[in-house]
């Protein structure tokens, strides 16, 4: 598996690229705030935000159909836990069909838009903070940022090694193969579940083991990289500009 799978563009020389993690991680959340407060009939400040997150990809120089691809992973996985809500919501009846009486309700409809829009634009801007800063960057930010020290070497363990263990699951598969995996359905569930406990224990060893190796080598609980991020001017200027066209669209929303 590809180790660049999150920060494959990071090392692009935007002037977005150069930002300070601190800086990209706050816009970035008060990006997402901003959506997920915004009434859900208000589609011009949905294009808006479009706009905002668009502008800031070419800004970027990040590749816009690499962007949209990676966003429109997420819309199969919020429809299939939405697709039934205008079946389900009572209210004003937008369409009837005769299977099983089944009615859409003007509200179910708009729960609908309201998740998948939102969860979209969310996608779009966090794929801008991953794919524009490098993790180990991105985690020596949030511990500036006073996020818990545990949740960020949870985060830091959890990019590390999640490739690892794809890998092992790779090569448990085709081990498995190369032995002629087949046979009744029972005896292939019983071999995916031998599989599943040898990857749990040589999962609990090997994180043993990297504890241990890691305490060996005075591990202290802090996130190391070889630079320290600094906040600039640009940092200021960007975060200005960002916050205020966000504040821009609000204040369209209120009027």
């Amino acid at each position: 598996m590809r180790h660049s799978f999150l920060d494959r563009y990071s090392d692009l020389g935007s002037f977005i690229h150069k930002l300070d993690p601190r800086t990209k991680v706050i816009t970035t959340f008060a990006f997402i705030l901003v959506v997920v407060l915004t009434p859900p009939l208000r589609w011009q400040a949905f294009a808006l935000y479009f706009a905002l997150i668009a502008s800031v990809v070419l800004l970027s120089k990040l590749p816009p159909l690499y962007v949209l691809k990676r966003s429109l992973v997420i819309v199969p996985f919020v429809l299939f836990i939405t697709i039934f809500i205008p079946f389900l919501k009572p209210g004003e009846v937008a369409g009837s069909y005769n299977i099983w009486m089944w009615h859409i309700s003007h509200s179910g409809l708009l729960i609908l838009w309201n998740v998948v829009i939102k969860a979209w634009l969310s996608m779009l801007s966090l794929i801008l903070l991953s794919a524009t800063t490098k993790f180990a960057e991105l985690l020596k930010g949030l511990e500036q940022l006073r996020l818990p020290k545990v949740m960020v070497m949870l985060l830091s363990f959890m990019y590390r090694y999640i490739f690892v263990l794809v890998d092992e699951v790779i090569r448990m598969k085709q081990a498995r193969d190369s032995r002629s995996f087949g046979g009744k359905r029972t005896w292939q569930l019983k071999t995916i579940g031998n599989m599943v406990g040898t990857l749990f224990l040589r999962s609990y060893e090997r994180g043993e083991r990297v504890y241990g190796a890691m305490v060996a080598r005075g591990f202290e609980g802090q996130t190391r990289t070889l630079s320290s991020p600094h906040f600039r001017m640009a940092d200021l200027y960007f975060a200005v500009a960002f916050l205020s066209c966000l504040a821009l669209v609000g204040f369209t929303i209120i009027l």
